[in-house]
């Protein structure tokens, strides 16, 4: 059966027509702002600028949408405009800075699509501490009066630590007030007569460091005749406390005597919970002391979603004079989400490894295929005399038999078959049918394209950690990996022991799926 020349002609037209169209892609894309720092924002600020989509069918209405990302308080529309005032607690004075990862796919009437991702860096902005009223300091007479300024009257919005600076004009005579907030004062007889008779005031100033914003405030100072027992100041404030397993409990405790801090005898604490250790009670100096304690993920133990025990710390005088503080604790069970977070991340980037694998093969496999046609294409002459084997077969040549008109080659091939090849085309008779190759190199070109797009919908789809923890995450990672799964591997031809000769880094895997986002910010590879 003879193929004319004709025919072979239109199957070349067919073969470039395809192998083009897979290379016409659309131009259709967002663009960023280009001026300067357009995405830099300080807190308390407002942000905004519209994004842009260039390309494409240019004669259609355009819908932006955020695909990941958005915050509550963003506002974002369809036409791409975006504004943004951050709160004051994204970032703080040790990392002054945070980046918010958006993607934002536009849509034209075309149903041409573009995606895209930025970040938003948020520069911390530093507020001033602030000051309470202060409770007046009770002085007594012939005695080394203390005071500590209750830290619960001194805030900082942005949890910054603070400094006392006094302002020495308004400091009676020998007294002193610490960095830390602490007044020590030993009245002499005219003083505290005096004092007893008016009431005398210090001014001081809060500094919060580094930034050294200030805030002025007042203290009391008042004679009293009483003899008072310890007191306890707890910072935070209150009597019931609810925490996380493996979530730190950090309480501060300042111990005052009215006698002096040399009255105060003891400080500790009982419990009704002997899972509570000991050690956990800190003493940094005679009158301050700290509470520091992490749960575990396994002290609450299951099924139960939470735990409730009481602690009672007291501080005693050398008169035995006795202040308490009882405080509940309700410990919640939880979830380890750091190792959650790192296992489903362990997922969805072995389900991408597993794609990008087979993208790899089938990208072989396509230019295997693709050199063979070629190949075959060409050698419909110059291969029509081939060594074969055929049954019995040992051997084929080539031989000339002359005659008046014309000269006929045939081909003598030893064994028990023997077979004349005049001039049939040699790779429809001895190698792979041209039909067949690129029917083949289609199927193969198609399956490439079928998962490259769905492993570029799912690195997208769950870039981030939060949509990896939604419910519907294992559900699609199985449908995912069943389209991994395709049928008709005799017809593809793939190697069935086939290994990727290529390392699967989070680049290699980046370059193939654009979307696809390592679980390491710090580490991350984008795609160039």
């Amino acid at each position: 059966m003879r193929y004319s020349i004709h025919f072979f002609f239109l199957l070349f037209i067919h073969f470039q027509t395809i192998v083009c169209a897979q290379d016409n892609r659309s131009n259709f894309h967002i663009e960023l702002p280009n001026e300067p720092n357009w995405n830099v924002v300080h807190e308390g600020s407002r942000i905004e600028f519209r994004l842009k989509a260039l390309g494409g069918k240019s004669d259609s209405l355009i819908y932006f949408t955020v695909k990941q990302g958005l915050l509550d308080d963003m506002k974002f529309d369809s036409t791409g405009y975006f504004e943004w005032v951050p709160s004051y607690d994204l970032a703080d004075r040790t990392d002054t800075q945070r980046s918010i990862q958006l993607i934002v796919e536009a849509k034209n009437g075309h149903n041409e699509t573009a995606t895209r991702s930025f970040d938003l860096r948020v520069i911390h902005v530093n507020r001033p501490p602030q000051i309470d009223i202060l409770k007046p300091f009770y002085v007594q007479n012939r005695t080394q009066n203390i005071y500590q300024i209750d830290a619960n009257a001194l805030k900082d919005e942005d949890n910054d630590p603070l400094a006392i600076i006094p302002v020495t004009e308004t400091l009676p005579e020998g007294a002193k007030l610490s960095a830390a907030g602490e007044l020590t004062w030993h009245p002499s007889m005219t003083q505290f007569n005096s004092l007893k008779n008016k009431p005398i005031y210090i001014d001081f100033y809060v500094e919060d460091q580094p930034s050294k914003a200030r805030a002025k405030g007042r203290l009391k100072l008042e004679a009293t005749q009483m003899d008072l027992p310890p007191d306890i100041i707890q910072i935070p404030k209150g009597d019931a406390f609810k925490a996380k397993e493996n979530t730190t409990i950090n309480l501060k405790f300042f111990l005052s005597d009215p006698n002096g801090d040399d009255d105060i005898e003891a400080f500790d604490f009982v419990t009704d919970n002997p899972d509570v250790p000991s050690k956990a009670l800190v003493k940094n100096t005679n009158n301050q002391y700290e509470f520091i304690w992490t749960p575990t993920y396994d002290f609450v133990k299951d099924p139960h979603d939470s735990l409730t025990f009481f602690i009672n710390f007291f501080v005693l005088d050398k008169e035995q004079n006795r202040k308490e503080q009882k405080i509940r604790f309700t410990i919640m069970n939880a979830v380890n989400e750091i190792e959650r977070d790192r296992q489903l991340y362990t997922l969805y980037r072995n389900s991408l490894v597993e794609a990008w694998n087979l993208v790899t093969q089938l990208s072989e496999k396509e230019q295997e295929l693709k050199r063979a046609y070629l190949k075959a294409k060409k050698g419909k002459k110059n291969r029509s005399m081939v060594n074969a084997s055929l049954g019995a077969t040992t051997g084929l040549s080539p031989a000339l038999i002359k005659t008046a008109q014309t000269k006929t080659i045939v081909t003598a091939i030893g064994g028990t078959t023997i077979a004349t090849i005049g001039a049939l085309e040699a790779a429809e008779v001895i190698g792979k049918p041209l039909r067949d190759l690129l029917d083949r190199y289609n199927y193969v070109l198609e399956k490439k394209i079928e998962i490259q797009n769905k492993g570029d919908v799912f690195a997208r789809e769950f870039a981030l950690k939060a949509a990896r923890r939604q419910n519907d995450y294992a559900k699609k990672r199985d449908e995912f990996r069943v389209a991994l799964a395709i049928k008709g591997l005799v017809t593809l031809d793939l190697d069935a022991g086939w290994e990727n000769k290529k390392e699967a880094t989070d680049k290699a895997i980046g370059n193939t799926f654009k979307d696809f986002t390592p679980l390491e910010v710090g580490n991350r590879y984008r795609p160039q």
